[in-house]
């Protein structure tokens, strides 16, 4: 995991293919301070319109790590993890690069935890439905991720009247 001042994030590169340090950002929630902007901030930095880039990437640990010591995480934390890792096997985002892939992985397998830990207490819905679609990607069920993810209630709805 790259440490907060790691020069490296100086040089990766967010959603819009452009240069992108999400650390003023990342210390915010660590902070508990302005979350909502925060949460906003990420959603649009690091993933847009299915495009990332390593500062993406880069996150994730330190999302998860950040999960795991704040008391609650509401569903922006499930989601845009989830996102970056159903984004990252298109064909136009870039790979993982070498000096994070072990960080990145470790704070996949820290996900069902976090998940098991919380889902239990949770009244939100939709945090609910954005645990489950992570706890699916972290064992490797991506389809069920996807769905649980990427669709709204609605949309499953319809599937399931037509089926």
């Amino acid at each position: 995991m790259l440490d907060y001042d790691d020069p490296k994030w100086k040089e990766v590169k967010g959603g819009y293919k452009t240069l992108y340090d999400p650390t003023p950002i990342l210390r915010k929630l660590e902070q508990d301070k302005e979350i909502k902007e925060a949460w906003e901030e990420l959603w649009s930095e690091l993933h847009h319109q299915g495009d990332l880039g390593e500062a993406s990437y880069a996150a994730v640990p330190h999302l998860v790590r950040i999960a795991s010591i704040q008391p609650t995480f509401d569903w922006n934390f499930y989601s845009l993890v989830s996102v970056i890792e159903i984004e990252r096997h298109r064909k136009t985002n870039p790979g993982i690069p070498s000096w994070l892939r072990t960080s990145y992985q470790e704070a996949w397998s820290a996900i069902p935890y976090i998940v098991t830990s919380r889902i239990t207490n949770e009244k939100n819905d939709l945090t609910i439905r954005s645990m489950l679609g992570a706890l699916a990607i972290s064992k490797g069920l991506m389809q069920y991720g996807i769905l649980m993810t990427c669709f709204d209630e609605s949309e499953i709805e319809e599937y399931l009247d037509g089926y």
